[in-house]
């Protein structure tokens, strides 16, 4: 297995070779690839220290190539990459919506992955986490209609934003105002109702990701979604809560049973005790956790719930090593 990673050096790339090693993903041979300011850092990969190399804009020699370099970059390069044979697994959003590239989470749609041209595109992150718990519910009892808000960490911007919060933080508990050049406003200590940009119909891009993204892997097109996504002052780890409108009877019961038993999920729910999902407690996590299931009151045959899940992760780096555990 000859394996690949663009943009290994940033955030997600770190933590595909953290998942590659607990994953004990068979690699005959690594090469990582990053910007030119980056090359010729070393990695450390199973005992072996590796050097970086700058991205090829020619065809990669390797069996699977895991891509987190941007979506441009991306956008130009991916099918240059893949000329040669290469399957692309490509962790930007260039090729989500192109109907010629899978968009595949493997608890869900894994069939799909088999269909691709090279490429492969991994979820926003914002959906990931969304769609493993939803999915299952779906499957039992059929959404018709789901309304999401999310709260999700610096990390949805990379080592970048991270270090924005810390750094910061640090001027605001010492007196000096907070700045920032990552996010709109600075973010310690606040909430902000924005993420990437403004479209015509008033939501911003990455509240329609989440609608686009889950009507292709879900294969439900006519699902209708709504999504207000806000950025919080937490490391990693996003958090959305979701209520969500079904065809066929759902109680809370009902759904905790489902969701017990699906692949992916980890049900914490019990209020009486305070165990409900949290940014703390999911961070470092495979699975996404899932609580405050409960009977909506507003509306009729209606489930209200909370997911946190780790972005870097199963909002990453761990849906692409899965991917490729598919071509194993």
């Amino acid at each position: 297995m000859r394996l690949a990673i663009v943009g290994a050096t940033g955030a997600v790339g770190r933590e595909l070779l953290n998942v590659l090693e607990d994953r004990n993903f068979p690699v005959d041979e690594l090469t990582l690839y990053a910007s030119s300011r980056s090359a010729g850092k070393t990695v450390s990969f199973r005992g072996e220290t590796l050097t970086v190399k700058e991205t090829p804009s020619a065809a990669i020699d390797a069996d699977i190539v895991l891509a987190s370099a941007g979506g441009s970059i991306s956008k130009k390069l991916a099918r240059t990459w893949s000329s040669k044979g290469a399957l692309v697994i490509d962790n930007s959003s260039a090729w989500r919506y192109d109907p010629d590239v899978p968009l595949v989470i493997p608890e869900i749609n894994p069939q799909d992955a088999k269909n691709h041209n090279g490429i492969i595109a991994n979820p926003n992150c914002t959906t990931a986490i969304l769609a493993v718990a939803l999915w299952p519910l779906h499957r039992a009892f059929k959404a018709s209609a789901v309304i999401v808000s999310t709260y999700q960490a610096t990390s949805g911007a990379g080592a970048e934003g991270m270090n924005e919060l810390l750094h910061e933080t640090e001027n605001y508990l010492n007196g000096k105002k907070p700045g920032g050049s990552v996010f709109q406003y600075p973010i310690p200590f606040n909430v902000i109702p924005h993420i990437d940009s403004f479209q015509d119909n008033g939501y911003t891009r990455e509240e329609m990701k989440v609608v686009w993204e889950t009507r292709k892997i879900f294969g439900a097109a006519e699902m209708k979604i709504s999504c207000t996504a806000v950025r919080i002052p937490t490391l990693r780890a996003h958090s959305e809560a979701a209520t969500v409108i079904f065809e066929k009877p759902a109680s809370a019961a009902a759904a905790r049973d489902v969701l017990a038993s699906s692949p992916g999920v980890k049900v914490v729910d019990d209020p009486a005790n305070n165990l409900y999902p949290m940014p703390l407690s999911a961070s470092g996590k495979w699975d996404v956790e899932v609580g405050r299931i409960r009977k909506n009151i507003a509306f009729e045959n209606a489930l209200d719930f909370f997911v946190s899940g780790d972005q870097l992760l199963k909002g990453a780096a761990l849906n692409t090593v899965q991917i490729a555990e598919l071509f194993i």
